[in-house]
Parts: C-alpha cells; sequence; structure tokens
C-alpha cells in the first residue's frame, strides 16, 4: 500500500465547517483533518460553501437561511458527492463520513467508507444497520457507546476524540462565573445549568449556537430567553467567535455538563480541562470517561449535588486538568489512531498478491 493516500471528509450538512463551529463533529473533523493532512495525505472535504479546511473544499451547497431544512440540504449533499464519486472514481482511496447520515450510500461508492458515530446510538434509524455493504467500517467515540453497537456483524472499534491541546492556553487564573457551552438544544439542557447556577448562587454564561431547527429555536425561546435580560445573573454569549471561545473556557470557575443524553464524547469538556478549567458533569454517557471525578472535576447525579460541586470546584487542580488532556485527549494521538485504522481498511482490500 501506497505511503500516502487521499481520503474525502464528509461534513455534517447544514453549516459551514469553521473554527467557530458549535458542534463536535464539526470541530473533530478540523482537527482529524488537519493532523492528516500534516502528515503527508491528501485531504478532501465536501462541505457547504464558507468551510474552512486545510486541504480541497469540494462544496456541495450553500448553508441553510432558515429552519428545518436539514432533510432538503442533506439529499443535497449526498447527490452532490455521489455525482462527484461517479465521474472521478479514483481520486479517493477512502471515504470517512463525519456528517452521521452519508454513510447509508456506502454501497454506491467506488471505494471503502469509514463513518464515525458521533451520536447516541437512540439518534439513528436501526434500518441504516441493516445489511451493511463490505466496504462500510464503523467506529465509535467512547467505551460507553461502543457498547450499544456490540450487535452490529463487525462491531465498531473505539477512537477517542482528541483536541489540538497547543491551541488552547493554559491559565490559572479564574472568575467567578460558571460557564455552558454548545449547542442550544433541548437535550443539552442548558435550562438546566440556569437552575445549578442560581442554587449555587454564582453566575452564568451560556455560549453557544441555536441551530436552524423550529424545536431548538423554540425551546431557546421557552426555557432560555426569560432568562437572559439585563440585571440577570445569566449571560447569553450567541455564536462565539474563536477568541471569545479562548477566553470564556481560560476563565470559568467551572464548565457545567448538563445533557439529559447518553453523550457519547464531550469535545468542550476536553477543551474547558486544556485551558485548566474544570467540569462538572452529571452521570451520563461518556462524561466519567473523560472527567476524572475528584481529578479534573466532579461527577454529580442531580441539580443539588451540581450546585454544591460548583462551589466546591476550587479544590481541583487546574494543573491537573491541562495533564489529563495532554495524557489522552490530544489532536495527534486521535488522528495517528485514525490513520492506522484507514491503513488497516485499505490493505484488507488490496488484490492479494499472486
Amino acid at each position: 500500500m501506497r505511503d500516502q493516500f487521499s481520503i474525502l471528509y464528509v461534513a455534517y450538512p447544514l453549516l459551514p465547517v469553521t473554527p467557530e463551529s458549535a458542534g463536535g463533529a464539526e470541530q473533530i473533523l478540523l482537527a482529524v483533518e488537519r493532523e492528516i493532512a500534516a502528515a503527508g495525505h491528501r485531504t478532501t472535504v465536501a462541505a457547504v460553501g464558507g468551510s474552512q479546511v486545510n486541504g480541497r473544499l469540494l462544496v456541495t451547497g450553500k448553508p441553510v437561511d432558515g429552519p428545518d431544512q436539514y432533510e432538503q440540504r442533506e439529499r443535497e449533499h449526498s447527490a452532490g458527492i455521489l455525482e462527484y464519486l461517479e465521474k472521478h472514481p479514483q481520486e479517493f482511496d477512502l471515504i470517512h463520513d463525519k456528517s452521521g447520515s452519508f454513510f447509508r450510500h456506502a454501497a454506491d461508492c467506488p471505494v471503502p467508507v469509514f463513518a464515525t458515530l458521533h451520536l447516541p446510538r437512540s439518534f439513528y434509524r436501526e434500518e441504516w444497520f441493516r445489511n451493511t455493504p463490505s466496504n462500510l467500517h464503523f467506529n465509535c467515540v467512547s467505551q460507553s457507546q461502543t457498547s450499544t453497537f456490540a450487535d452490529l456483524p463487525n462491531p465498531p472499534c473505539v477512537v477517542e476524540n482528541g483536541i489540538a491541546v497547543q491551541d488552547f492556553p493554559f491559565t490559572s487564573i479564574q472568575d467567578d462565573c460558571l460557564l455552558w457551552m454548545g449547542r442550544i438544544c433541548e437535550e443539552k439542557a442548558p435550562h438546566l445549568a440556569i437552575a445549578a447556577a442560581r442554587k449555587a448562587g454564582l453566575p452564568l454564561v451560556i455560549a453557544g449556537q441555536v441551530y436552524p431547527f423550529r424545536y431548538h429555536q423554540d425551546y431557546f425561546d421557552r426555557e432560555i430567553r426569560p432568562h437572559i435580560f439585563e440585571g440577570s445573573s445569566v449571560r447569553l454569549i450567541d455564536t462565539p467567535q474563536h477568541r471569545q471561545k479562548l477566553e470564556l473556557l481560560c476563565r470559568a470557575r467551572a464548565l457545567l455538563l448538563t445533557s439529559t443524553i447518553e453523550e457519547t464524547s464531550s469535545l468542550v469538556a476536553m477543551e474547558a480541562m486544556a485551558c485548566g478549567t474544570p467540569v462538572v458533569a452529571f452521570r451520563r454517557g461518556a462524561f466519567p470517561e473523560i472527567v476524572a471525578d475528584g481529578e479534573t472535576g466532579i461527577i454529580v447525579g442531580s441539580l443539588d449535588d451540581m450546585a454544591a460541586a460548583a462551589n466546591d470546584i476550587r479544590r481541583i487542580s487546574r494543573q491537573a486538568c491541562r495533564e489529563r488532556v495532554e495524557r489522552c485527549f490530544a489532536a495527534r494521538r486521535m488522528a495517528r489512531e485514525y490513520e492506522e485504522l484507514y491503513r488497516g481498511v485499505l490493505a484488507a482490500t488490496e488484490p492479494q498478491a499472486a
């Protein structure tokens, strides 16, 4: 097999992939693609216009300009990729799907398709995992997640997410403000962060983005907007720029993780810890795999426990937070593991010498 190869990365279809992207899958795609390109491989990213990538950008359409356009945009996105592959069947050695849905078209692709499953299993349609073609391979991003896919014919391997640690400045200085950061939607539950912060008697910053889904927007209007007013202890930063994001992560007293679903990973927890900020998280999904309870944060079971932990969090060493991310969650480690998987998949599909 060649030392270098050509990879097509498939992004989430709705919004541009940039350092300001609120979604973890988009941020992971950027980190992996950057490291793989730096290793000398040829990378292409299929995404909407305006995306910022290290290799070549294959534009599949425009960003959405209104709510509830996912199905239309996903069809356009997939059709554009398949049309390009039909015209250029030998351009890529492998496709890495980070979109969460393109892998359904693996049977129509001329090369192996490697799909990272970023979401809990309940977020996927079960028929997508039936009668999967031989050129389709999966990976999960945590041990807790992979246990839910153990019934697949070829159970997924695990490549834990990682971040470019060097891009996150460490500081030992902190303010009293708590931080919640991410996609603003019901399952991520920033309304629970508001409740916990009020119980703790501490101010809270909510920094994130409302994605273009009507039910996300309705949730924001119903559960978050009423708490945002002059003089409130809750402050909203809508779609923070990368510089703002770093400042918030560095200065927060603690990051709150309030998801009500079994999260498969948490990029923002890694980013916070890289900056020296400890994490208070509900005991859900992969959170206990990322946050070392009592060492880099506190794992809790209730709102009252979260409030108490927020007031007790200064016993956590900020240096220990940074060291854990450097040791366990570096993007270079993640990229090396993906590169090994790529090589294994390609070696298995190459014709054997007579």
